[in-house]
């Protein structure tokens, strides 16, 4: 039973997360026992670039055969990554419709992930952005457009491919309908198998320039399969992704702490049916043991064909061996960092009036509508930063400046602008009709904020997008060269 638990243990990825404390260090015990199991990888959250390039390096002098070493870097490795490149939102890149731009994004975030020990990347999102009161998706989207994001899909694979590290294209076969957040429930997608074509253009897309691995989602499609989510279904994994999209490569799940798997059985058993239906590997597990006992027991009664396992086993291996080396190069050059900014403001829009920076003294009404979900939202200093650094003295007593952070977050449960942040938005306006108002969310969201006469929208929060502001305002970095009014739907 050694051998096969040790081979079980191969299929699971378990996450690891930094703190400001301790770093990795909480996370110990966890590493230690993956590697004592034989896990087939872990899933990085957070860290400072040094301390990032101190584990993996860990992790592969002790490892017994080559790992997977993921993260989520949808925005660059600098999402993740104290020192590495912050890129914008995808669908800030998504808006400018230029392939160049996506294919270097993702060729940049491949060779930061690469320079520190990261060699599986859980990017891009293939996902269009087709649901405006989708809780989840929004700005991780390229766009709303199926052929403009399936474009877009590609090109970032392709750059991928070229910085060396495995892409994965989520959440198939598409997250952007839906009104519910996966994490926190399980959502149906009630449309036809017509309509489902859109969504399925980008996976189409991604399969044809040879994007690596496919992310489930924990989502229901009824005109797919009646009975189960994405992740849990042989008809949508074997039938449509397998067969009809004719993928070959490696199948993840989305996390399995999400309550979009779980809410109905256990961990364990949606472990095995995942498996079983076609997952290749077992993302996120909180109970690494439980899990491993429950595919063994599988295998050892006949519900988990062996076949199954070994397919799912010479998969991983091969992916692993392709990527498996030390880490090289470096992060956060100062070109990189330029050409994010640049991106950044090439990007904002214009929605309403002549946004600009107050003239004199200036009073930062800084409004946070991003709470809700385990963590917290990115910090909110990189603007005041860059303004104070241009010279410009922030006071209480000066002209009104708002800045409303209102991003798409997990676990957050909700899209759009809360009542309480929209009715902070009027106070400000009521006395200062021509104040400024900077939306750091999608520019769709400005029809929630009416009385904002000057209204400059950044699609996200994130410091890359603050600075983009920053620079914006001062008339630096291009300035309005490229800007666009109008907004999205």
């Amino acid at each position: 039973m050694t051998d096969q638990r040790l081979e079980v243990a191969r299929l699971l990825l378990p996450a690891l997360r930094w703190s400001n404390e301790n770093g990795f260090e909480g996370f110990r015990d966890t590493i230690e026992r993956g590697l004592a199991l034989g896990v087939g990888g872990f899933i990085l959250f957070g860290g400072e670039a040094d301390g990032v390039r101190e584990l993996t390096a860990e992790l592969r002098r002790r490892a017994r055969f080559p790992l997977l070493i993921a993260s989520d870097l949808e925005r660059g490795a600098g999402q993740q990554f104290r020192g590495a490149t912050p890129l914008p939102p995808a669908a800030a890149i998504g808006w400018l419709d230029d392939e160049a731009v996506a294919e270097h994004a993702g060729e940049l975030t491949a060779r930061e992930a690469r320079a520190l020990g990261v060699n599986w990347i859980y990017a891009p999102v293939a996902d269009v952005d087709l649901e405006p009161e989708n809780p989840i998706i929004g700005v991780r989207a390229f766009g709303h457009e199926p052929d403009a994001v399936a474009r877009q899909v590609a090109a970032w694979v392709r750059g991928c491919r070229r910085g060396g590290a495995l892409s994965c294209a989520k959440h198939f076969p598409g997250h952007g309908r839906t009104k519910g957040d996966s994490h926190i429930e399980r959502p149906t997608v009630a449309v036809s198998r017509e309509v489902l074509e859109d969504d399925l253009k980008p996976f189409r897309a991604a399969v044809d320039a040879g994007v690596d691995s496919v992310m489930t989602a924990h989502v229901v499609y009824p005109a797919l399969d009646a009975d189960y989510p994405a992740t849990l279904s042989p008809r949508i994994l074997g039938d449509l992704l397998c067969r009809e999209l004719r993928f070959d490569g490696l199948v993840v799940t989305d996390a399995l702490i999400m309550d979009g798997l779980t809410e109905d059985t256990t961990e364990a058993a949606a472990a095995v049916r995942a498996l079983a239906a076609g997952c290749d590997v077992l993302l996120y597990p909180q109970d690494a043991d439980a899990v491993i006992r429950a595919l063994e027991a599988a295998v050892a009664d006949g519900r988990l064909p062996r076949a199954r396992l070994e397919a799912a086993l010479a998969r991983i291996a091969a992916a692993a061996e392709r990527v498996w080396g030390d880490a090289t190069g470096e992060v956060g050059a100062e070109a990189d960092r330029r050409w994010a900014l640049e991106v950044g403001v090439r990007s904002l829009r214009v929605c309403r009036g002549s946004p600009a920076l107050p003239q004199g003294p200036v009073r930062l009404v800084e409004i946070e509508d991003d709470a809700g979900g385990p963590y917290p939202p990115y910090p909110r200093d990189a603007f005041p930063t860059e303004l104070r650094r241009a010279g410009v003295e922030l006071s209480d007593a000066g002209t009104p400046l708002v800045a409303l952070y209102s991003d798409i977050r997990a676990w957050k449960g909700r899209p759009g602008i809360s009542a309480s942040a929209q009715s902070r938005v009027r106070e400000v306006t009521d006395v200062a009709p021509d104040a400024t108002v900077l939306l750091f969310s999608h520019p769709r969201l400005a029809h929630e904020i009416p009385t904002a006469r000057n209204l400059l929208a950044a699609w996200g929060g994130e410091g890359v997008m603050q600075e983009a502001v920053a620079a914006w305002l001062l008339g630096e970095s291009g300035g309005a060269a490229g800007m666009t009014t109008g907004v999205d739907r």
